[in-house]
């Protein structure tokens, strides 16, 4: 699945507002651009992308039926 595929199904599930699945949008696009960056700038863009990840913390503890599903 590339990232405009993702983008679609993200649209088409509503599932825009989840954070989670918007870091994997971002890393797919930069798997995507990453022949085009120098190293030190994908280097860079990955930090930033996992630092967003790491910032949304363990919110989803004791909601997982409600944000996951089963």
């Amino acid at each position: 699945m590339n990232s405009q595929e993702l983008a679609q199904y993200l649209e088409a599930t509503d599932s825009i507002s989840k954070s989670w699945l918007l870091v994997q949008l971002r890393l797919k696009k930069l798997q995507e651009s990453r022949a085009d960056l120098s190293p030190e700038a994908y280097a860079e863009q990955l930090a930033d992308i996992h630092q967003d990840l790491m910032n949304l913390g363990e919110w989803w503890i004791g909601r997982e039926d409600e944000v996951f599903g089963t």
